[in-house]
């Protein structure tokens, strides 16, 4: 969902020259990927950026579809949560934000992964999985919320989080339109007014039958 950018990695990870080495060749991919787009990214200018022998990169990533790989991985790897401000609104608000100046910085990492998706089915799975593991760690949001009696019970965590940063996305990559600083409150905002009436209640499945 945010956080493109590399952080603090949860689960350990080779030390001493081979870490090294990744961290200089995962650095040298953003960079590329972000100035140059997926049709300008090669594996001898990853290896030339970085400072590393290109049959280094060869013999470990192979391929284009192997960096992109590797660096949606890494991201998947950082330890983000996201905000507790005390409110579902505050919650919402703090994520829209966050969402909208990664894909607004420049260069922005987000925006360049998301359009190489389109490029690589190799950086489509990725970016999916990525999705995923950001839907499932902001799902705390709705939950908190709920136990602070702002939902109600039984509420569609993905649907609300989906409903609340959608416009996001909708207005920066698909229209391309100018940052606007109010769009991410107001988007949170709907969101709220609407899961709080009850709009993305979870369907309960229909009781089931005994025998007769």
């Amino acid at each position: 969902m945010t956080s493109a950018s590399p952080s603090p990695a949860r689960r350990s990870r080779p030390g001493g020259r081979t870490g090294r080495i990744r961290a200089q060749v995962l650095d040298a991919v953003r960079a590329e990927l972000a100035e140059r787009g997926f049709d300008g990214l090669t594996l001898d200018a990853v290896a030339a950026r970085a400072g590393v022998h290109r049959a280094t990169v060869y013999r470990r990533w192979r391929d284009v579809g192997g960096l992109l790989a590797d660096v949606l991985e890494a991201t998947g790897d950082d330890d983000w949560q996201p905000e507790d401000t005390g409110s579902l609104l505050g919650d919402l608000s703090a994520l829209n934000h966050e969402n909208q100046a990664a894909l607004t910085e420049q260069p922005s990492m987000a925006a360049a992964l998301i359009a190489a998706s389109f490029r690589s089915e190799e950086a489509a799975r990725g970016v999916r999985r990525l999705w995923e593991d950001r839907y499932t760690r902001c799902e705390v949001i709705v939950r908190r919320a709920v136990e602070r009696g702002e939902l109600p019970p039984h509420t569609d965590a993905r649907r609300l989080l989906v409903a609340a940063v959608a416009p996001l996305y909708h207005h920066l990559v698909l229209l391309r339109t100018p940052p606007d600083p109010d769009l991410p409150d107001q988007a949170a905002r709907t969101a709220v007014l609407a899961a709080s009436a009850g709009a993305f209640a979870a369907t309960e499945p229909p009781p089931t039958e005994g025998p007769r």
